[in-house]
């Protein structure tokens, strides 16, 4: 039996020929899977041994990993905003840079909204961790796949998140207004799916596919999300590196107030934020009524 340090050093080795980042980091999440232990407890147990049964496991993990496959798929799971996620091949995988939307949007809001739309849920990550924030909002997942919403459904049930979920392609089938709707649109082009990452390439390609320009998507949710905001509501987007500055001007050209970015850790302006202009009630127009004069 080898001991866990020479099998943390062997398996890094093993995932830096096949060219995956954070090769280290990736092996002591996989061994600490198998194991059923904290990835920091490994350091205080190097000089312990592993049993046979649990190698056979990690080395299968192991060459899943070598091939692309995600670490979070063969984790299972994904910390996100403090809460754990399910997270496979239903969904985009919740990433770091998500978490900084949410925390933004929380920000941006002094006091807890009514209503709150989560466009293109997905896993749910995003509605779900504004949900449990906001415990008093009627916070709505919606998505055009049913196999996210399972996903989003599940991950609801494990962190008893009292939400609403609905398949709808955007607005399709939404009612009523929101005083906040986020979204994680897909915002990659057409021509870039090929060029993406075997990882990336793991995603639904539902979720990743922006059309020619990327915007195609993110263009229908800009104008079909107007007359589904309650006056000086909020918009929160997560879009492409490049995209930020022209989204936000689109956001200007449609009628929307306040357009602007917002960058990720990386410093990366990869958020947009709008507010919706004063909502116009159209008013019944008065029918007269002609009186025949004697």
């Amino acid at each position: 039996m080898k001991l866990i340090l020479e099998i943390i050093q062997s398996g890094t080795a093993y995932l830096e020929k096949r060219k995956i980042d954070e090769a280290r980091l990736n092996m002591e999440h996989l061994l600490a899977h198998v194991l059923g232990c904290r990835r920091l407890d490994l350091y205080l147990r190097f000089g312990e041994t592993v049993p046979e049964a649990d190698l056979v496991t990690l080395r299968e993990l192991l060459k899943r990993r070598g091939e692309g496959e995600p670490l979070q798929h063969l984790l299972g799971s994904v910390e996100f905003c403090g809460h754990e996620f399910v997270s496979d091949h239903r969904a985009l995988i919740p990433r770091p840079e998500t978490e900084t939307l949410v925390e933004l949007v929380l920000k941006k809001c002094a006091t807890a909204p009514a209503r709150v739309l989560d466009m293109a849920t997905g896993s749910g990550c995003i509605g779900l961790s504004l949900s449990k924030a906001w415990p008093l909002s009627e916070v709505t997942l919606a998505d055009i796949s049913e196999d996210a919403l399972d996903l989003a459904r599940l991950n609801a049930s494990r962190l008893s998140a009292n939400v609403k979920l609905l398949r709808s392609d955007l607005f399709e089938k939404i009612t009523g207004s929101f005083d906040v709707i986020v979204a994680n649109l897909p915002y990659i082009p057409s021509a870039e799916i090929p060029t993406l990452s075997v990882e990336v390439k793991r995603d639904p390609i539902l979720a990743l596919d922006g059309g020619p320009d990327g915007l195609r998507i993110v263009e229908r949710f800009l104008n079909d999300a107007l007359p589904h905001l309650n006056s000086g509501a909020l918009i929160a987007l997560e879009v492409g590196h490049d995209q930020g500055a022209p989204v936000a001007t689109r956001c200007t050209e449609l009628g929307y107030l306040n357009a602007h970015t917002a960058a990720d850790l990386a410093g990366i302006h990869r958020f947009v934020f709008a507010v919706a202009p004063e909502r116009v009630v159209p008013v019944e127009e008065t029918v007269v009524e002609e009186v025949e004069v004697l």
